[in-house]
């Protein structure tokens, strides 16, 4: 089944000549490149990379068996190892030069146990007795010493990524030296021991071997992790654990993170996309942990368990040609953990013998499958650079109405995403305003120790919530699923107004037509009335379209309106747009608008309502207001009233003291008690 795994190798691997008696293999962690040398390069190297550019092929010649082989980072310069104390190097300026040069460390006791190009000109040997740090010049054909660091050295690991190189020092090499290289140099950063698991009493030997630790970048920091294996006690058969020390800002290694294999055997550690790999062999199973994701604590070491059940990678299927036709290709399958796989950083697995290089790949949709806890996923995939996509598939299914998934479940889920969306927002908003993040709008009051947590590769907003998963599901809003879905809604604008991000219309709109569409005005009316609606023009513009449907919806837009304080003109359109001449110039005077007011626009619509004594109101109200305005009763030419003038002096100038002949004195009365 498809989700019977959750991870795989990559579907085109690099390809090289396997190990032979004729050809040896290598392979630089810091350019990604494998090296085939045949008979010491006499017959040719084939280098393999990621890319084009990477992979080339020479010969050379045999000098002697090749310890180490490695380009400069711009591959300008070949290094080769052939002895303990010397390395030798070609250039590579404008195709090989057959002119190489040699560099001998200084010490001349010391033995080479590898070397390192830091910089695409800078080089450090690393011997049993320091280290050395060279200047490569090839147009000169020479190397200049710029830096050098003595220490007994038993093995040492570096990570390309974040520059750090660690050095083990020490009986039981446990005392370990990191150093940071920058261009010209090195800085050396603080020195520490890794705790292990037990110390042989006499005599003392290493303990602490190079294959147990590995350095790589997790969720941006540098990470020593080191597999332990722990001997049998009286509380507890054998088993192994990670130990993760963690360089807090590249000056001090503190001891963070402890993973539960409960396994024992051979082990080995990959990091893809953040996320560390444990693979063991014996069970021919992978373990995945997320140190982002909670876990037991003592107040320094968070205790984590896999974040789900372990589970083989893919099986993996190799195309090669056909024994019985040349020209057909046969389907060979790959054996999965295999005595001959070579693992590298952070993702690389090398089967040498077979002669493939694949990286291991995550298959987050079988992972959302198999992991039961949804909030854990949703921790899990916001963290994941492909997990939007996936994170999107399982939001739909969770809220599908057909699933019916616990509301206190969806509540929660909408918490830890939109906590994620309010980091999100504060960090932009304080690299817009150049502002402390504590003083944005989304931030909330401190209420305990501050906790930092990296930025999430993934974050769900409000769109990607409308279009991706609340569309979808609201079309399936029928009968009981139609209340399901509305309390869904309700949940997720909840959640926002926890976390202080203000809620965009649209989202209030789809949960007004769902209820509407529901029939559930008295549950809106609640909602309007007690303002867990954010009150806004849009959404007040909705509630009038709703009239028809809901009559009572004409009023709680203009109640809205009102709220605002921004839409008066908007709440004197509606009210003429309803013939309700009257009130609208009751609002006007209300609110001190009566001088800004367009008396055009207002006569315009008392002419169109064809009553009489409506017209007559409206235009001694806007005479009056003239009067006080200018001293007179005439309208100036800008307010294009003439037409509106004749109409007056053609109905009424005929009445003895140009009051309509058909005005009741109540509706008089109404008028004069308007406009005092």
């Amino acid at each position: 089944m498809a989700s019977d795994y959750y991870l795989e190798l990559s579907n085109n691997p690099i390809k090289f000549e396997a190990v032979s008696q004729v050809t040896n293999v290598f392979f630089d962690e810091s350019n990604k490149q494998v090296f085939a040398v045949r008979s010491g390069g006499v017959t040719g190297v084939v280098v393999k990379g990621p890319t084009e550019e990477l992979s080339t092929s020479f010969r050379m010649e045999d000098k002697g068996p090749v310890i180490s082989i490695k380009f400069s980072q711009d591959q300008r310069v070949l290094a080769i190892q052939r002895s303990k104390t010397s390395v030798e190097f070609l250039n590579f300026l404008n195709g090989i030069d057959c002119l190489e040069y040699s560099q001998s460390c200084k010490g001349k006791n010391n033995t080479i146990i590898g070397f390192i190009w830091t910089s695409p000109n800078e080089i450090v040997f690393v011997t049993d007795h320091g280290i050395e740090l060279f200047q490569v010049i090839p147009e000169r054909r020479s190397l200049k010493p710029l830096k050098n660091l003595t220490i007994n050295i038993n093995w040492f690991v570096y990570c390309n990524n974040s520059k750090l190189l660690l050095l083990s020092s020490g009986a039981y090499g446990n005392s370990i030296q990191p150093l940071l290289f920058k261009k010209g140099g090195f800085l050396k950063l603080n020195k520490f021991e890794i705790e292990l698991p037990a110390v042989p009493k006499t005599p003392p030997k290493l303990c602490l071997l190079e294959r147990d630790v590995t350095l790589a970048m997790v969720y941006g920091q540098a990470c020593v992790i080191v597999l332990r294996h722990i001997p049998p006690r009286v509380d507890r058969g054998p088993g192994a654990e990670v130990l993760i020390y963690t360089m807090e800002k590249m000056l001090t290694a503190k001891k963070s993170h402890l993973l539960a294999l409960d396994k024992t055997g051979r082990f080995a550690v990959n990091v893809v996309d953040n996320l560390i790999i444990v693979h063991h062999q014996a069970s021919k199973t992978s373990m995945i942990f997320d140190i982002n994701l909670p876990g037991e604590t003592d107040g320094y070491v968070t205790f984590h368990q896999p974040v789900t059940i372990p589970l083989p990678i893919k099986p993996f299927t190799l195309r090669v040609p056909s024994v019985q036709v040349s020209s057909d290709m046969a389907e060979v399958s790959c054996e999965l953990y295999s005595p001959n796989w070579v693992v590298f950083q952070p993702d690389i697995v090398i089967d040498a013998k077979l002669g493939c290089l694949w990286r291991v790949e995550l298959c987050l949709g079988n992972l959302a499958t198999v992991l039961v806890d949804k909030c854990r996923l949703v921790d899990c995939l916001v963290q994941r650079v492909a997990g939007k996509l996936v994170l999107l598939n399982v939001l739909r299914h969770l809220l599908d109405p057909l699933i019916g998934t616990n509301l206190g479940v969806v509540a929660e889920v909408f918490d830890h995403l939109n906590e994620v969306y309010r980091t999100f927002l504060e960090i932009e908003m304080q690299s817009q305003m150049a502002t402390p993040a504590s003083t944005s709008p989304f931030s909330r009051p401190p209420s305990g120790p501050l906790t930092t947590s990296p930025r999430a590769a993934v974050v769900i907003d409000q769109s990607d919530m409308y279009t991706s998963v609340f569309v979808p599901i609201a079309e399936k809003a029928e009968g009981a699923a139609g209340k399901f879905v509305v309390a869904v809604l309700i949940e997720y604008v909840r959640s926002l107004g926890d976390n202080r991000i203000p809620v965009q219309h649209y989202l209030y709109e789809l949960l007004i037509n769902t209820m509407v569409h529901r029939k559930a005005f008295f549950q809106l009316h609640q909602l309007l009335q007690y303002h867990v609606v954010s009150d806004s023009k849009p959404l007040a513009c909705l509630l009038l379209s709703l009239e028809n449907i809901y009559p009572a919806a004409h009023q709680l837009a203009l109640d809205m309106l009102k709220r605002l304080g921004t839409a008066n003109e908007e709440i004197v359109e509606v009210l003429l747009s309803k013939k309700q001449i009257l009130d609208a110039l009751r609002f006007i005077r209300g609110n001190g608008t009566v001088e800004q007011a367009s008396a055009r626009k207002f006569l315009e619509a008392a002419r169109n309502t064809g009553d009489d004594n409506i017209f007559y109101s409206v235009f001694k109200f806007f005479e009056q207001r003239n009067e006080q305005l200018r001293g007179g009763p005439n309208f100036t030419k800008g307010e294009h009233c003439d037409v509106y003038v004749k109409y007056y002096e053609e109905k009424f100038t005929n009445a003895g003291d140009k009051t309509p002949t058909d005005i009741t004195p109540t509706e008089t009365g109404c008028f004069y008690q308007l406009v005092k």
